[in-house]
């Protein structure tokens, strides 16, 4: 049977999430078919099944095996990969999205924190090589490359964290988030003034991370997560 298209997710998210279901409902090791039966079962191009099959693995849902015999089976799942796969299941309708954010915006403290502790100035490079991709996507007017981007630094920012657990649960959140959001949304603003606004703010929190100004970090995050997202 072909999946139905859900609007706003990709066809490899798709693909990914019907075969995801798949593996919740096998025991831990189970063979789920061949990687072209599955693609059959999911009626999508060989292209698409092979990103959605590196998003499963990227998660830890799925092992592939070769020869005889082989194919996809479920992997074995750490109670770390559970975790992020809960984030990922959930529903994608505006209220999971909308607690997503809510969350990763309560989640946002401890990271800036985390990241005046532990950011060398390699890290604060790679940051600021991603605000420039920011900055060139909002003089050019791209809301979506600017959210993209805007995505990878928090996600850079998270990266810094040596804490696990709550890396783990943030990016499962951006994953979600950025799973079923296409562009900004910037009210009645002018989009390429908003996005100029959005990245100077961005950069005023990177700046403070790599001066270690905790104050400044922390109230910066605020005004973010007070203003409209990204």
């Amino acid at each position: 049977m072909k999946a139905e298209r859900v609007v706003g997710v990709s066809r490899p998210e798709q693909a990914a999430e019907r075969i995801a279901e798949l593996v919740r409902r096998s025991e831990p090791g189970a063979r789920l078919g061949t990687k072209e039966e599955l693609r059959a079962y999911c009626g999508v191009s060989v292209g698409t099944f092979n990103e959605a099959l590196r998003l499963l693995q990227a998660r830890g849902l799925v092992s592939v095996r070769p020869g005889p015999g082989g194919g996809l089976f479920a992997a074995e799942q750490s109670p770390m990969v559970r975790l992020g796969n809960a984030v990922l299941s959930l529903d994608a309708d505006h209220t999971s999205v909308a607690d997503a954010v809510r969350i990763r915006d309560a989640l946002d403290p401890l990271l800036v924190q985390d990241a005046l502790w532990y950011a060398s100035p390699a890290d604060v490079a790679e940051l600021r090589e991603i605000l420039a991709e920011m900055a060139g996507a909002a003089q050019g007017g791209d809301p979506t490359g600017f959210t993209r981007a805007n995505w990878r630094l928090h996600a850079r920012i998270a990266a810094i964290s040596p804490s696990q657990v709550l890396r783990s649960i943030y990016v499962g959140l951006l994953d979600l988030i950025e799973s079923r959001t296409l562009a900004v949304l910037p009210g009645d603003r002018p989009m390429p003034g908003y996005l100029l606004e959005r990245q100077r703010l961005h950069a005023a929190i990177v700046d403070a991370i790599a001066d270690r100004d905790e104050a400044a970090a922390l109230r910066l995050t605020r005004e973010h997560n007070l203003a409209q997202s990204p």
